[in-house]
């Protein structure tokens, strides 16, 4: 059975109409035990004033083994049941009685001065007993029990009878709280209209939708849904501003490539083709590595997925040996210097490798021919570690210190070729990550960039 999507307002009257339903219940229940003490007290007053009306009248009548027809009528009658009573005399025994009282009676204290009420059962009938103790008349040592009993049955019919009576009121109470819930939850629900409206009229717009109107019950709702909007705009800029650097870099390639194939179509010699050639080759390894770096600096930009414990001082002497062939080609020396023992960080693996191998990248390409290129990890103090690439060439202006990470800034006078990305994907990188990247120029000639970074603590 395929069911709906979930309904707020179902799950709404759900909660409050199974509460309702069982309070409900126990209010008829309750109702009924009120009424059931109600009917008890109202008869126990009833039973006692009779017994005591009944002691009353024996206690002007000489004492006899029966009663006259008129007491016994008197005694006996109940309009809702029959009673039944017994009297004991303290010197000749039970003198009168329509029901075996034996078990009852006779043990009941007759020393105080109110009736005793108390419950019992007579011919298989559960009934409510009342015993009152009076003086004989024609003898002054004797002492009369006087215990008139009723049935139980006629209190629980009373009961049921005003139950009857309350059941009709409460279930038009139950059913005018139902319709005053349901306008409720359903009027409640409209305080979303407003939020729904404005949704319903965006055209593509991703700025926040908190407002003064949005309910507090929903607010973490629409805070994750303004941090989805924010990071799904963080994305399209990063999306537009890719695609712009993309065509701002590749244009110029391009451009040559065509300008140099138009060239040696128009003149057919071999020397001006192979020249063609050969610049349209440069051009291509261009726009590769252009295109290499818009990729990287795209996939630096972005948030990563997993973290991990990553031991520094174990994977960078790995990454830079993937370096060292290049390093030997171009004459470097290119070297590690770190620390034996384990440095952990939090981090993501690939992202890390990223803005390192840029930077050596940026040191391999920029420091000079014969320069001496290291590669260092050190304890900066319990709290952080510091990766580092130094070289001893040139160096930076300080006047442009400050613009090194710029997307496409090249310091002036430098003669290698390159993008002005390396430096940029990097510091994205290191963001991410958590840490900071920093610039010193050495005193001796040179450039030291280093990444810091948290230490992680604990096993």
């Amino acid at each position: 059975m395929i069911s709906g999507p979930p309904s707020l307002r179902r799950r709404l009257l759900a909660f409050l109409a199974l509460p309702m339903l069982g309070l409900l219940t126990f209010n008829t229940l309750l109702a009924y035990y009120i009424a059931l003490d109600y009917s008890n007290r109202i008869h126990d007053r009833n039973l006692t004033d009779d017994t005591v009306s009944f002691a009353q009248m024996l206690g002007t009548m000489p004492v006899s083994s029966d009663l006259s027809p008129q007491a016994r009528f008197l005694i006996e009658y109940d309009p809702d049941g029959h009673r039944y009573f017994n009297v004991d005399s303290s010197r000749l025994g039970t003198i009168a009685g329509n029901a075996d009282f034996s078990a009852y009676a006779p043990s009941q204290d007759c020393s105080g001065t109110h009736p005793a009420l108390y419950e019992g059962e007579l011919n298989g009938q559960q009934v409510r007993m009342s015993t009152v103790c009076t003086q004989a008349m024609n003898d002054p040592q004797d002492q009369l029990a006087v215990t008139v009993a009723e049935s139980m049955a006629d209190r629980r019919q009373r009961a049921r009878e005003i139950l009857m009576i309350v059941i009709p009121l409460m279930a038009m109470l139950a059913l005018g709280m139902a319709a005053l819930v349901w306008f409720g939850v359903t009027h409640g629900l409209r305080i979303l209209t407003p939020l729904t409206s404005r949704l319903a009229q965006r055209r593509g717009e991703l700025a926040p939708i908190s407002d003064a109107d949005v309910p507090e019950e929903i607010q973490p709702l629409i805070s994750t849904i303004d941090g989805l909007f924010a990071r799904q705009a963080e994305m399209i800029t990063l999306q537009n501003r890719f695609i712009a650097d993309a065509a701002h870099q590749l244009r110029s390639p391009l451009a040559g490539m065509a300008l140099h194939v138009d060239q040696a179509l128009a003149h057919g010699d071999p020397e001006t083709v192979r020249e063609a050639l050969q610049n349209i080759r440069r051009l291509n390894q261009r726009t590769a590595r252009v295109s290499t770096q818009l990729l990287a600096l795209s996939r630096a930009q972005t948030v990563p997925e997993t973290v991990e414990a990553l031991d520094v001082s174990e994977l960078v002497p790995q990454w830079v040996g993937m370096r060292v062939p290049e390093a030997i080609r171009d004459g470097i020396d290119l070297g590690y210097l770190g620390p034996q023992q384990p440095m952990r960080i939090l981090g993501n693996g690939a992202l890390l490798h990223e803005a390192l191998d840029n930077l050596i990248d940026n040191a391999l390409r920029y420091a000079g021919a014969d320069a001496t290129v290291t590669v260092g990890v050190q304890a900066l103090d319990d709290n952080d570690v510091e990766l580092y690439v130094e070289d001893n060439g040139p160096g930076v202006p300080e006047d442009v210190m400050s613009r090194l990470g710029e997307r496409f800034f090249r310091a002036p006078g430098t003669a290698a070729s390159g993008t002005g990305l390396g430096l940029a994907i990097a510091h994205e990188a290191v963001e991410h990550l958590g840490g900071h990247l920093g610039y010193l120029n050495r005193p001796g000639g040179g450039l030291k960039v280093s990444i810091t970074i948290p230490l992680l603590k604990g096993p």
